[in-house]
């Protein structure tokens, strides 16, 4: 096994720890692959912030309604008993803490489980808040799924973010390429490396004072 994962196993790895009969909602971008992994016989409620609660995973090719999409415009299939709603409905679902769990994507997030997910802070980049800062506060639970390292090299993991926060405090846990990380209360604890990763490497990595389990 190479030391770091694909996005389809940290999608495998994410729905894992989806327990049975929970309410998520997946983000845009990685968070969508989650749906395709999630385990046979395993009951989870897929939500959706564009109005849709029963996804079931996406459609095999050539089976797509593109009137049926999630909230990252992807082609989605519907499972017995789903339900379709308001968009305002949706975010009253999300605001009103009736969600188990999110996943999200994110630029940075901080050892004290500072969400920066939705602007680099960059002049020409383009701001995608979406429903990430209602997701964020209002579910009980937010995992985030990401690479642990940017293009260039820098961790995400970082000891303050410095990027435009989303939400704060409100991380519980972060699935990497190279470990899963919990949020806790006396510091960032690696709960599980891939690879040959050893806690060593990762708190060289991050440059952080990374915990065993």
């Amino acid at each position: 096994m190479s030391n770091k994962l694909s996005r389809d196993q940290i999608a495998a790895r994410v729905a894992q720890d989806i327990p049975e009969g929970a309410y998520v909602n997946l983000g845009i971008g990685l968070p969508t692959l989650v749906a395709n992994h999630l385990p046979a016989g395993r009951e989870v409620i897929l939500h959706t912030e564009n109005g849709m609660l029963g996804m079931g995973p996406a459609p095999a090719k050539g089976q797509e309604d593109y009137d049926l999409i999630n909230a990252g415009k992807q082609p989605v299939t519907e499972l017995p008993g789903c339900a379709f709603f308001h968009h305002a409905d949706s975010f009253a679902m999300m605001r009103g803490g009736h969600l188990d769990i999110c996943v999200l994507g994110a630029f940075q997030v901080s050892r004290h489980g500072d969400l920066a997910n939705w602007h680099t802070g960059a002049p020409d980049a383009i701001p995608a808040v979406g429903g990430a800062m209602d997701l964020a506060m209002g579910a009980k639970d937010v995992f985030v799924m990401m690479e642990l390292l940017t293009r260039d090299g820098h961790s995400k993991l970082v000891e303050q973010c410095t990027y435009p926060l989303t939400g704060i405090r409100c991380v519980s846990r972060v699935y990497t390429d190279v470990a899963v990380f919990d949020i806790r209360t006396e510091g960032i604890v690696v709960v599980d490396m891939f690879g040959e990763n050893r806690l060593g490497d990762l708190r060289s990595l991050t440059g952080l004072p990374l915990l065993g389990r």
